[in-house]
């Protein structure tokens, strides 16, 4: 379980190294960014009922890519709703933590870091 841990903090590492854009145009990552949002909100709701007590970890995590990007307007928007759709898809899917709900879970850290790699490799300093 470490190694997912690790996962998630490089990915949310990479995400805080993107360069900031305050301005509300569109990011040619905001596709990627959207997506991670998303695999934030499905963390979120299935490490809660996977029994991880680790509380708002993954709101927190959205919490600090939403800081580090620093969007505006509709971009913030996207962000959240992307988040936000993740977590309602999961909730709306399952109520307790089954086999399905664990592969969700790696799943969801692999491509997570996945895009976090992908990330840093094309727009970091």
């Amino acid at each position: 379980m470490s190694t997912r841990f690790l996962a998630i903090f490089v990915l949310i590492l990479a995400c805080a190294s993107v360069p900031a854009r305050g301005q509300e145009g569109a990011a040619p990552f905001d596709g990627d960014l959207q997506r991670l949002a998303e695999i934030l909100g499905g963390l979120h709701y299935l490490r809660g009922i996977c029994g991880s007590n680790e509380g708002n970890k993954w709101r927190n995590e959205m919490q600090a890519l939403i800081d580090a990007e620093t969007p505006f307007g509709e971009r913030r928007t996207r962000m959240i709703a992307g988040f936000n759709r993740g977590y309602n898809g999961f909730q709306q899917t399952y109520r307790s933590c089954t086999p399905a709900a664990t592969v969700a879970i790696r799943r969801y850290i692999e491509e997570g870091s996945k895009i976090s790699r992908d990330l840093t490799a094309r727009y970091a300093n």
